[in-house]
């Protein structure tokens, strides 16, 4: 199924911002029903290219949890990126999030 995993599960409030041209900070927020567990990992790729990358500094909230990631030399431009935050949890399957930004 296109969706699987436990509704809810999927991260909230991402949002990207980029200052000084090159850097740029993606944010979120672990779904409220995700197992406390769920461990996120984000990747992106512009529309144009086929390989995606996955974030190479994530920003870790005390927890050791991925609540977002720093990107440095940065060169998005006018061009859309797509982004997919997955997860993982030893329990369930944890529902995906994309967006083309």
């Amino acid at each position: 199924p296109l969706f699987a995993g436990v509704n809810g599960s999927a991260i909230e409030n991402f949002s990207c911002v980029i200052y000084n041209v090159s850097l740029m900070n993606c944010t979120w927020q672990a779904g409220r029903n995700a197992p406390g567990d769920t461990q996120y990992f984000l990747y992106w790729q512009h529309l144009r290219s086929n390989n995606a990358m996955e974030c190479e500094l994530y920003i870790k909230d005390e927890n050791g949890k991925n609540v977002g990631c720093r990107f440095q030399n940065v060169s998005i431009g006018n061009e859309k990126a797509y982004f997919l935050v997955n997860g993982s949890s030893k329990d369930s399957l944890i529902q995906f999030y994309d967006e083309y930004i």
